[in-house]
């Protein structure tokens, strides 16, 4: 499971859910097999398959991610019967893929990375609308990515679009952040963000949520991020999507544009009133901003409710407001 080392047999420390509606959280545990405190569970499909034969249910999802207090936080997530369903596009089937140069300095930059968390210099800066890492070595790579981007855009684009080949598809949704004109490039990585493959998705979010930052650094420059396919994503039966998909939503959501919000109002309140009430507070506080902003409420009543402990009492504040 990700963010959890291999050959390790860890512990539960927190189970939360997302999903559910109409299907209760005690309904789910009664098939889970696990509780808080046990090791997680040795085959993930069995229990996905279990939860899947429940009345009402769909679709059934569990990833264990790192960590509180040392130990997983087991994610149980399902698709009820009716609820709002984050589509992908079928898989591509074309031939076409990277060059070799393109592939080397991609590898090239992951060792860079790799090096750099061991020295703990993970530190970007995304002003550019791209990233550039603190890490001097990894930051000549990106460098690099600079002009790979200009010479060669058709071919990463056809490799993003059109490529069978997920790897490939998920290096081009990174490389494709860094081309020189910004807005050509974002319906590309909107396009993405419906792959069926999720790294290609993360890549294309992490891309457009650097270019984000540039819009709202320098809003002369007309460049437009759509909410759409973000909310859309908030409703994803895979944990991974949904915790990216708020976190760039917060960033998309900082000047409290109107289309933000009201899409988020929407088409993901119910989502992120579940993300909101997880118990691992850092994964729960994009949502739980999220809320505060759909609903109105001013920043610092946002901040004051989280940092005393009121968060039950706001979420149904919120909510109350939201749905007046």
């Amino acid at each position: 499971m990700p963010g959890l080392l291999a050959g390790q047999a860890p512990r539960i420390g927190i189970i939360d859910f997302y999903g559910l509606k109409k299907v209760s959280e005690e309904t789910v545990r009664k098939v889970l097999t696990v509780k808080e405190g046990d090791p997680l569970p040795p085959s993930k499909s069995d229990v996905e398959e279990a939860i899947e034969q429940l009345p009402g249910v769909v679709l059934a999802s569990l990833e264990a991610v790192c960590c509180e207090a040392g130990q997983a936080i087991l994610y149980v997530g399902i698709e009820e019967k009716g609820a709002s369903h984050f589509a992908l596009r079928s898989v591509p089937d074309g031939d076409v893929m990277l060059p070799t140069d393109i592939l080397d300095a991609y590898q090239s930059f992951l060792d860079s990375v790799h090096e750099a968390v061991r020295q703990g210099e993970t530190g970007e800066d995304l002003t550019a609308g791209h990233s550039m890492m603190e890490n001097v070595a990894a930051r000549r790579v990106q460098e690099k990515f600079l002009t790979i981007a200009a010479l060669q855009l058709s071919a990463i684009r056809e490799t993003l679009l059109n490529s069978r080949d997920e790897q490939h598809r998920a290096i081009a949704a990174y490389l494709i952040g860094y081309a020189p004109d910004k807005q050509a490039v974002v319906n590309d990585l909107q396009t993405a963000m419906q792959d069926p493959d999720e790294t290609v998705r993360s890549n294309a979010m992490r891309s457009l949520g650097a270019m984000m930052v540039l819009s709202q650094r320098k809003p002369d420059l007309g460049l437009k991020v759509s909410p759409t396919w973000f909310v859309e994503m908030l409703n994803s039966i895979l944990w991974n999507d949904r915790h990216s998909a708020a976190v760039a939503l917060v960033n998309l959501s900082e000047s409290r544009d109107p289309s933000v919000l009201d899409s988020i109002r929407e088409r993901g309140i119910d989502s992120i009133a579940g993300m909101a009430r997880w118990k691992h507070l850092p994964h729960s506080l994009p949502a739980y901003i999220l809320l505060g902003r759909a609903a109105g409420f001013p920043e610092k009543e946002i901040q004051d409710s989280w940092s005393t402990g009121g968060q039950n009492a706001f979420i149904a504040r919120a909510l109350k407001q939201i749905r007046k």
